[in-house]
């Protein structure tokens, strides 16, 4: 306003003067500041479009060098159903995305992650046709269309890149960070998810063992009767703490112990058997797969996905 008054308000040449600065000085200030934030971009995050993710294959025995997007290309393909909608897989893309990078920053050695659920599931091509079969070329090209609608998105949680941890299928909700992992990350928030049950068929399963191997696995008589009690759950209903024959245990040690889905159990014991009844599948902390697959199938887009699964973040494209 200030400006325009002057123009307005001096003489002739003082209007053509103020004028050529404006016309001049605006847009080069405008492409200085971009310009600017670019370069702050670069200097945090690196040229991501010539990553090479270093992948640790365990069965191959081998390290496959793989440009970022062909690595997220196969992590989406090994990470969930080719089946799943377009918004999930998108999600899902820049969910691995964003894992994967994070990884980087932390890496040294040989590799920066393994092809397994122990980082993220990839597949290579030869992978995929095995899986996929007469179904292969439309996979592929479903995938690698959602790959590249996707390209350089990542997640940022206050501009930083964000630990996008996911699993299968919740028990109705996901799980805060503090209560499965040792950090409590502000965008790994207990949050709903109702879609699973409809969706997932993983969402209920029953193990039953019985009681001769449930005492000794745990390293107890075989003969002795079983007291259980369930110390502490967590504000989502997944077992923190239980007591079985005065001996304390983690629900995630008798999740290993017995090979549950979920910490999210309860427990019968009937005349010759102990019978775990499971809810969910997987750790429980950030983005549900089948959660957010009924998300899309309800009208939401990858993005809404996200932000539902991680709590006050920014999805922001960075190369």
């Amino acid at each position: 306003i200030y400006i325009i008054f002057l123009i307005y308000n001096g003489d002739n040449m003082k209007k053509i003067l103020l004028f050529v600065l404006l016309i001049i000085l605006i847009p080069l200030l405008l492409t200085n500041f971009k310009e600017g934030l670019n370069t702050i971009s670069k200097l945090k995050y690196g040229i991501y479009s010539n990553k090479q993710i270093r992948v640790k294959r365990l069965e191959k025995n081998r390290i496959d060098s793989v440009s970022l997007e062909d690595y997220v290309t196969g992590v989406v393909a090994g990470e969930m159903p080719a089946s799943f909608s377009d918004e999930a897989l998108k999600a899902q893309a820049v969910a691995s995305r964003t894992y994967v990078l994070k990884r980087m920053i932390n890496s040294n050695g040989d590799y920066d992650v393994v092809d397994s659920v122990s980082n993220q599931v990839y597949l290579d091509d030869d992978d995929m046709k095995k899986k996929w079969n007469n179904k292969y070329d439309e996979y592929l090209k479903k995938i690698k269309d959602v790959v590249l609608n996707t390209r350089g998105e990542v997640i940022l949680y206050k501009n930083n890149l964000i630990d996008a941890m996911f699993f299968s299928t919740s028990n109705g909700y996901t799980e805060n960070s503090v209560d499965v992992f040792s950090g409590d990350l502000p965008y790994l928030k207990s949050v709903d998810s109702k879609w699973d049950e409809n969706e997932s068929p993983s969402y209920k399963s029953t193990v039953v063992v019985s009681k001769k191997d449930f005492l000794s696995k745990l390293s107890f008589d075989v003969n002795s009767d079983i007291k259980i009690n369930i110390d502490e759950k967590t504000s989502t209903g997944r077992v923190k703490f239980i007591t079985i024959n005065d001996k304390k245990f983690k629900g995630t040690q008798i999740r290993s112990t017995f090979g549950l889905k979920s910490t999210s159990f309860n427990i019968t014991i009937d005349d010759n058997n102990v019978v775990f009844n499971v809810l969910g599948f997987g750790h429980g902390v950030g983005m549900s797969q089948y959660g957010a697959n009924g998300m899309a199938k309800n009208g939401y887009s990858y993005k809404d996905i996200l932000k539902h699964y991680y709590s006050n973040c920014d999805i922001k494209k960075i190369n």
